[in-house]
């Protein structure tokens, strides 16, 4: 049987989007991100599904960083989960918000709702956790009155009530999670793909004038449309940094290598990180 690891435990956003898009296959929680990655590597799993970026938040850099730095591993698949975040409490809790005293949660989870939390939970202390399951847990364990920031999931695996629902500052909220292994047979999504696409790192040769420009011309005079740009460091010193480029469209025997070419020969070094379909879920 296919296993699949996630950001875990139980009733993080990770393992919703896992329930969402997967059947029958075994499912393994890890505590953090790089521990799911290594399990893949390590073949331990065979398929691991970890956050790469949230709509208010931006992009998960634990996860990027570490696919670039520590463990090469090809994107196989996006899934795309509307993200709805409430505020859980025990169910015996029957106070008001002002005899809360702490809030845990993930840091991107406690910034999605940093509006809510200025106005309702000022002097609560924040403590981050490794992920919205685990601060469900906490509060779970605990007799304090002590929140957590989760999923009606995370409420549902661990007893809560949920106190205050869809406390994120924006109603759009979406997490894009990517699908990592060696065997990409192994995958088996029986959803709609929403659309294909490629990400790629450049690696430019030097801080020279016009150079992301002349990057972004190789693409868009053969009309190839970037989703997503952004630069990262390669953590070889201060100022020296690569670009992390999505692609609407799966790789080809044409455009690409084209692309490739061009930028290679303006002493560009281009990879592929990996061409995969999209899909959109519905929770």
């Amino acid at each position: 049987m296919t296993t699949i690891g996630y950001l875990g435990p139980k009733g993080t956003f990770t393992k919703l989007a896992v329930d969402t898009t997967f059947n029958n296959e075994e499912k393994v929680s890890y505590a953090t991100i790089p521990e799911c990655i290594d399990a893949v590597a390590n073949d331990e799993i065979d398929i691991a599904v970890v956050p790469i970026e949230n709509a208010i938040e931006g992009t998960v850099q634990l996860t990027v960083d570490y696919l670039i730095h520590e463990v090469t591993l090809p994107v196989v698949a996006e899934v795309v989960v509307p993200i709805q975040q409430h505020l859980l409490v025990r169910r015996d809790f029957d106070g008001d918000l002002s005899q809360i005293t702490e809030i845990h949660s993930h840091s991107h989870a406690i910034a999605q709702c940093h509006r809510y939390i200025h106005k309702n939970l000022m002097t609560a202390k924040i403590s981050y956790t490794t992920s919205t399951g685990r601060a469900a847990e906490i509060v779970a364990e605990s007799a304090e009155p002590i929140a957590a920031i989760g999923n009606s999931l995370a409420a549902e695996e661990y007893g809560l009530q949920i106190y205050a629902n869809n406390i994120h500052d924006y109603p759009n909220n979406h997490t894009r999670f990517i699908a990592l292994t060696k065997n990409k047979d192994l995958l088996e999504i029986k959803h709609p793909i929403q659309l294909e696409k490629t990400t790629l790192k450049i690696i430019l040769p030097s801080d020279q004038p016009g150079a992301l420009h002349q990057i972004l011309s190789a693409f868009a005079w053969r009309k190839m449309n970037l989703s997503k740009i952004e630069s990262r460091p390669t953590k070889t010193g201060l100022g020296n940094y690569f670009f992390i480029i999505d692609v609407n469209q799966a790789y080809d025997d044409a455009l690409f290598p084209g692309v490739k070419g061009e930028l290679e020969a303006l002493g560009c070094e281009v990879n592929i990180l990996g061409t995969y379909p999209v899909y959109h879920m519905n929770l």
